[in-house]
């Protein structure tokens, strides 16, 4: 009976530590049965790399559909940025893989949607792991954390919010627009 007891244990122990591994990013393989599945230890990922249009990542990647759905936007700090009456483009710099992009990155496409204005264009521009993307693209802009928001007129940079903002992204974004 103690042998059972400890068998019992250990089964269960290797049950729920499978459980964390399948939480924690690896998944149990297709069509596997019976009380104790295998883990795999590859986390199944989109790295979205180069130009990205923001359709693409609210419709197709849940990580970023998520926050698009539920995101209400702060319209009383739209004002300024509505205002905008020269042409502006604002890059975004992203990793599909980045949990502070599936926060920040959603709320602003958002945002944008809402601001609907012509004078301001917004690139995405996806990189990888090593913040490299294979056209070079967001190697033309100084970064080291991501989401980064490059806000730019007659081709000069005016401002930028990096990682998080520091109030709202409709607040930083009308202070830097003013």
């Amino acid at each position: 009976m103690h042998q059972n007891v400890k068998a019992l244990l250990a089964t269960t122990a290797l049950f729920f530590s499978c459980q964390v591994m399948a939480n924690g990013g690896c998944g149990f393989e297709d069509k596997q049965e019976g009380f104790i599945a295998t883990c795999s230890e590859e986390k199944q990922e989109v790295i979205l790399t180069g130009a990205v249009e923001a359709q693409k990542l609210v419709t197709e990647l849940p990580e970023f559909s998520s926050g698009y759905q539920s995101y209400q936007v702060e319209t009383d700090a739209l004002a300024p940025i509505k205002a905008v009456d020269k042409a502006t483009e604002i890059v975004v710099i992203i990793g599909t893989w980045c949990p502070d992009c599936h926060r920040e990155t959603p709320r602003f496409i958002r945002i944008m949607e809402q601001v609907a204005n012509p004078n301001i264009q917004v690139r995405y521009i996806g990189v990888d792991r090593q913040k490299q993307d294979p056209e070079g693209l967001a190697a033309q802009y100084d970064f080291q954390r991501i989401p980064t928001f490059i806000v730019l007129q007659d081709d000069k940079e005016i401002g930028r919010i990096v990682e998080r903002p520091e109030v709202s992204l409709e607040q930083d974004l009308a202070k830097i627009l003013k």
